[in-house]
Parts: structure tokens; sequence; C-alpha cells
């Protein structure tokens, strides 16, 4: 269940290493370890050290832990680093409560913690979104903690977020289908500052909400604007919209293994042309408007000499389209079949057929292709 970070809510440094931190389902298996080992001895260990998936045994320092009727309590403060992460400082909270012998090890979500009311994702409808591999570092922790004091493994663990459900409305929870709060996430355990994979992920788990539900049509948008014009044109369902970002790439490519039958791909020109180019991160610290290409484009459909000049001397890609615009050409219109067919290409012989919306900054649709 993806919490993708909002984009960016602290600078990136640029004058020193960035500096990686935890993931949720790291700090939720510290706390739950802290608490359980609390009901069998009395003491909550801190730091406490966990394992994570590769192996590596990081130890976290405890915020509150508090002893219970039936169990224990301790939390953590996610650290996420240097990345713009949604959940960096939020406490993550376990509450263990020791269950009979042979009853295993089971979740739920406390407060700001999320509850899944859609198919598609790696866990059933009504679950807590507490995803598999969290799951499993807990368990792991709380037989390796029984195991070190002759006891039994057995227990609920209740996770919590206090915020989680204010924060989950910055994510991408709400059109997922996943209610009342945020989700445990990490198949690794670390964050890895600005490595986008939240992001990804997130866009992936759109598609199989969208497929699981039986969708014929999804659209993939760079931002807001895009995204708006998008709905109304289309008059989409909000699981129907993917937060494509700048992730043409990440999304083509799980729709080529994972297909629909119908994609639109809305954005602006600047973007729309780096994906004409046959750029798939639409970054621009990763791909950049070559206006070579813009003039020669022009140039091929009818554009005269000093049009294409003005082109490949413009300052940006909103010059060139005003330059295209007060002569007439449409420019637009061919960087969008252009752009269909990097798609195209990059989707390879998935049964998906796609057009391209490019709009402007209000919205305004400037080309729309065919489906193909």
């Amino acid at each position: 269940m993806p919490d993708p970070a909002t984009r960016p809510s602290r600078g990136r440094p640029n004058d020193r290493p960035l500096r990686r931190g935890w993931t949720t389902g790291a700090c939720a298996t510290a706390a739950a370890k802290a608490a359980f080992q609390a009901c069998l001895t009395g003491e909550f260990p801190d730091p406490v050290t966990i394992r994570l998936p590769r192996g590596q045994t990081p130890a976290f320092a405890l915020c509150r832990t508090a002893r219970e009727a039936d169990g224990a309590m301790a939390s953590i403060i996610k650290d996420a680093g240097d990345d713009p992460d949604v959940t960096h400082l939020a406490e993550i909270v376990a509450i263990v409560r020791p269950l009979p012998k042979g009853h295993g090890v089971s979740f739920k979500a406390g407060d700001g913690v999320g509850t899944i009311t859609r198919a598609g994702l790696p866990l059933p409808p009504g679950e807590p979104a507490i995803n598999p591999v969290p799951r499993r570092m807990m368990r792991e922790a709380l037989e390796e903690a029984a195991a070190a004091h002759d006891a039994s493994p057995d227990a609920e663990i209740e996770i919590s977020i206090p915020g989680g459900e204010a924060l989950a409305e910055k994510t991408w929870n709400p059109r997922l289908g996943i209610i009342g709060g945020l989700s445990i996430l990490g198949t690794t355990g670390i964050v890895v500052p600005f490595s986008c994979a939240a992001w990804i992920h997130s866009i992936h788990r759109g598609i199989d909400v969208a497929r699981a539900a039986e969708l014929e049509h999804v659209a993939g948008s760079t931002g807001n604007t895009s995204e708006e014009a998008v709905r109304r044109r289309y008059d989409l369902p909000d699981i129907a919209l993917l937060d494509m970002g700048d992730f043409a790439g990440g999304l083509l490519k799980y729709l080529r293994a994972h297909p629909l039958p119908r994609l639109t791909l809305a954005g602006g020109f600047a973007k729309m042309s780096k994906l004409a180019q046959g750029a798939l991160d639409l970054h621009s610290a990763r791909s950049q408007v070559d206006h070579a290409f813009l003039a020669g484009l022009a140039e091929a459909i009818g554009a005269d000499e000093p049009l294409v000049a003005a082109i490949g001397a413009a300052n940006n890609a909103a010059e060139v389209l005003a330059l295209a615009e007060r002569d007439g050409l449409p420019l637009a219109m061919h960087i969008a079949e252009r752009a269909r067919i990097t798609a195209k290409n990059t989707l390879g012989s998935a049964p998906v057929a796609v057009n391209v919306l490019i709009v402007d900054r209000e919205g305004r649709v400037l080309a729309e292709t065919q489906y193909g």
C-alpha cells in the first residue's frame, strides 16, 4: 500500500552526501519488538535492535513506553533522512498484546493507520494497511525475542500513527481505497533519499487497483492541471487517474506487463516534448527539451525559415509554443503524435490503446490525438 511522499516538503541538500532514513515498516518493527520484549521481561530495550531484510541490524531509540493491563506500548519517531517523506518525524506506535500459544501473530490498524477497502493491493479488503514485508519483519522480530526468553511468539500487534489520517490525505491512499490513515511500508527497511521508489510503487499499485476494478480506461498525468483536464474530458473516476508525475517510463513499462484497454497520457507542452523525443523520465534534472528537435519538427510540418530559426533560438518550451501558436503552426499536435509513438513503442505488443493530451497552464487542451 503506497504512501508516496509529497515532493518536496524539505529542501534537497546540495552541500553534503544525502542521509538515508528508515521506513515506517522498520520503525513499526522496532516498536513492536520493544513492546513485546517488555511483555516478556518487564523491561523495554532502549535502544532496540532489529534485523532488516538484507541483514543490516540498526538500533532505534524509543520515544514513549507504557505497560498496559494486557500488553505493552512502545513508539519510535521516524527519521526519513534527507528524503522529503510525508511521514518524516511521525510517531510510529506499537501496542503488543500476547496471545495464547498457537494463535500466531495478528495485525490491527490503530489510529492513523489505514484499512484496505478495494481489491488489487497486496492484501485483501478489510485488512490493515500493513504491507507484507513489514508484517514478516515484525513476526521475525517477535520470534527472535520469544526464542531468547523461551516464550511463545503469539501476539496481536496494533500499529498506530498519531495524525496519520490527516497525513494520508497527502498520499495516494484515499484514491486507492485505503481509508482512515497511512500504510506501513518498506521492502528493505531503508529510505533512499530522492530515489522516487515510493512514487513509482504507487503508480504500479494504482494500475493494480484499476485492473482489479476492471476499468477500461486510465489516465497518467504529469500534474494537477493536466489531471483536471483529463477528468473533465473523459469523466473518469478517481481510481482511473494515475499521478504519473515525471515517471512516464514507470507507468508504461508496468502497463506493458499488466495491460488495460485504454490509456490517456496528459501533460504540458514541455514534458510532452520530452516524451516525443523519446525520454521516459521527464524530470528536468534527467531530460531536457531539445530545441533543435523542435525546430526540425517545425520545419518538417511547414514552418518558414524565420520561424524555424526563432524556435531553435527560443529560451524555453513556452516561448516555442507561443511562436508556433502566433504563426498558426500545429506544433503541439505533432508533439502529441510523436509522444504517442514513444508510448506505443515502450508498450510494445501490449494490448493498450493510447492517446495523448497536451494542455496549457490554465488547463486548456492544445492537442489531442486519436487512440492507437
